[in-house]
């Protein structure tokens, strides 16, 4: 009897701790994650891509003649007119050979002045004056070509510019074979920024675009800005000239070429920056890309209904250049809270804990952080 009493005693026991357990077991934890409640915007989005600058012209400055560099009569940097001195080689064995060159051109000179009246008085045949004249017309030739070379030895700047780096120094020998230019000219009153956009940026921008024809669209463009290395905005906006016409084979990209007025001489050849390109948006849904999600070929992004869960809404979006937000088209209402943290983490029917940050604050890109 003892012993029934005893094992009753114990599966009470069990069935009391059995039922404390249960009772004091925490409910599931609710994340907190960050959600923006859907608006229209008004707004300019600026995607970025990288540039190089170059000047309207960038000219290699070469001898046409071999020689020793004799004078230098500029300096790194400085600016040159078109037509302003640059160097000179050094001429004096072929100022000797234009001596020598220019009294061979005397002599035949002088024997073509004594055979004409001898032909004349058909003393002599035509052919020994014709002869005296071509000789006459080699000299000549030889002489020009030397004082040619003299003058190419005069070397002056083809344009209006700045003077690049001078590698060669004074008595160095150089000829037109020489791998190293003399130096470099940049016409930099106008600079162009190079940049390339991969080939579905340049459909959406282009498709976007008012006009008829291409090259319409591209006038019609929003003046771009330029930053800077230094991070500052340059203070002249830029106009998108050309793309390039096909897609470079290897990345799929287009070379873009945007010109800058550049009076002030402040950007100069061989300088990096970024282009900014502004889309004005009116009254559209925008939200980040990487709010959303892709599945297979559909784009889904994550709705936090009224009971806090986690829902999946496909969307329909267009790519903002830049690569960092869609336009939304269909898929979103007004005043819908989208989740913007832990996307491709949170599941679908998942309860959270919606914590509402600025709409402005994810969606305006023009925002310095």
């Amino acid at each position: 009897m003892k012993k029934r009493y005893f094992i009753s005693a114990i599966l009470l026991s069990i069935s009391l701790l059995s039922c404390k357990k249960e009772t004091t077991q925490a409910p599931p934890t609710v994340m907190p994650y960050k959600v923006v409640e859907i608006g229209t915007s008004n707004t300019t989005l600026l995607a970025e891509y990288p540039a190089s600058l170059e000047g309207i012209t960038d000219i290699d400055i070469r001898p046409k003649v071999d020689g020793y560099i004799e004078k230098i009569f500029v300096k790194e940097g400085q600016e040159v007119k078109k037509g302003q001195l640059l160097f000179k080689l050094e001429t004096q064995t072929a100022t000797q050979e234009a001596g020598a060159a220019k009294a061979k051109v005397a002599a035949a000179q002088v024997e073509v002045n004594r055979l004409i009246p001898l032909v004349e008085r058909n003393i002599i045949s035509d052919v020994q004056l014709e002869t005296a004249k071509a000789n006459l017309a080699s000299a000549k030739s030889t002489y020009q070509s030397i004082v040619a070379r003299i003058n190419y030895a005069t070397i002056k700047s083809p344009v209006n510019g700045i003077v690049g780096t001078l590698p060669l120094r004074l008595g160095s020998y150089v000829s037109n074979a020489t791998t190293e230019p003399l130096t470099r000219i940049s016409d930099v009153s106008t600079v162009y920024a190079y940049f390339s956009i991969n080939e579905k940026e340049q459909l959406d921008m282009m498709m976007h675009a008012t006009g008829k024809s291409f090259q319409e669209k591209i006038n019609n463009m929003e003046a771009v800005n330029l930053i800077l290395s230094n991070g500052m905005q340059y203070e002249q906006k830029g106009k998108i000239e050309t793309f390039s016409g096909q897609a470079n084979m290897q990345t799929g990209s287009f070379n873009v070429r945007a010109s800058f007025q550049n009076g002030n001489k402040l950007l100069r050849s061989g300088g990096s920056g970024i282009i900014q390109i502004p889309t004005d948006l009116k009254d559209v849904i925008i939200i980040p890309q990487n709010a959303t999600l892709e599945l297979q070929d559909k784009r889904i992004a994550l709705v936090v209904d009224k009971d806090s869960k986690v829902k999946a809404v496909p969307i329909e979006v267009r790519a903002i250049p830049g690569g960092q937000f869609f336009v939304v088209d269909s898929g979103l209402n007004i005043n819908d809270k989208v989740l913007v943290e832990g996307v491709g983490i949170v599941t679908e029917g998942t309860l959270i804990k919606p914590e509402l940050v600025d709409f402005n604050s994810i969606i305006n890109p023009t925002t310095k952080k």
